[in-house]
């Protein structure tokens, strides 16, 4: 089987309760990172990795995400009319091609595993990359990109993975280790959210590559944490099957941006980040923070 990866599969079908009242009318997936919605972060990533068919699994009311890849012809006269090149330029970085992109729904929310099942179609016999826009990482090379550098000298399934406090395992899905070999590592269970005794303290990130007899196993639509279809158990029932799973620890730094915390944070790392931003905001937090303690 090849381990060319060139399709990514992105749920968002969300939606976004956490960010009421902004997400009453806008997808939280175009929520802004500084002057990047989320789902530029994503798609910029698989690109980056070679990724060139992107699926996306989407639900009613997403309509406004779907219209920020078409192309924006009156907006891109203006620049040129304008003589903004530059300003051109980061417009056409958003812009796909046709064909590009596909759209699936999901018509209830029955879990993240039965998000990646309705692209089943969209599939054939190969491996597929799955991004989740709420996990924004920071990372050279991008972290997919790692993972699928990593894919093509191991083969079969992998998740990103990332150590984790061992009292917030119960918040993710988590790897049970059989073979630690320094970044890789080879799985021999997977367990989500457990409430107690977690088998390691590393936890799975919204980044994966899988093979397409994981999504044979989706197609039992078993229901487990939570009463939805876990995309861990499908996982999970690939180690039980005699194939193989791997974790990668990525470098980078991974925010949660689908908690206003995370949001906040990568906020302030990606601004600073930015040269034309560093100085002036990097001067203001350390006002801020000066104010703080001598508040104290």
């Amino acid at each position: 089987m090849s381990r060319t990866v060139t399709k990514a599969i992105f749920p968002v079908a969300g939606l976004g309760t956490r960010f009421l009242p902004a997400t009453k009318s806008i997808p939280k997936e175009i929520m802004t990172l500084v002057d990047r919605p989320l789902i530029q972060y994503a798609i910029d990533e698989a690109r980056a990795a070679g990724i060139e068919e992107f699926i996306f699994v989407t639900s009613r009311g997403k309509g406004a995400l779907e219209d920020y890849f078409d192309h924006a012809h009156e907006l891109e006269s203006s620049l040129k009319k304008s003589g903004k090149n530059d300003l051109l330029d980061i417009l056409r970085e958003t812009n796909m091609d046709s064909g590009a992109i596909a759209y699936v729904r999901q018509h209830k929310a029955l879990g993240l595993g039965h998000a990646v099942w309705c692209a089943r179609r969209l599939l054939q016999d190969e491996p597929v990359a799955v991004v989740l826009t709420d996990d924004v990482i920071m990372g050279e090379p991008p972290c997919l990109q790692q993972m699928i550098e990593a894919y093509q000298e191991t083969g079969g399934t992998m998740v990103a993975t990332m150590e984790v406090p061992t009292e917030k395992t119960k918040s993710y899905g988590v790897l049970d280790v059989a073979e630690d070999m320094g970044a890789i590592v080879r799985a021999r269970g997977m367990v989500e959210k457990p409430k107690e005794n977690p088998p390691s303290n590393l936890a799975v990130i919204g980044r994966y590559i899988l093979a397409p007899t994981v999504m044979e196993n989706l197609n039992k639509l078993k229901q487990g944490a939570g009463g939805e279809i876990q995309l861990t158990d499908a996982i999970a029932d690939e180690i039980e099957a005699g194939r193989d799973v791997f974790g990668l620890r990525f470098r980078g730094q991974r925010f949660d941006c689908g908690s206003k915390a995370g949001f906040l944070q990568a906020t302030v790392a990606f601004g600073l980040a930015r040269d034309e931003l560093k100085d002036e905001f990097g001067d203001y937090l350390a006002d801020v923070m000066s104010m703080r303690k001598a508040a104290e």
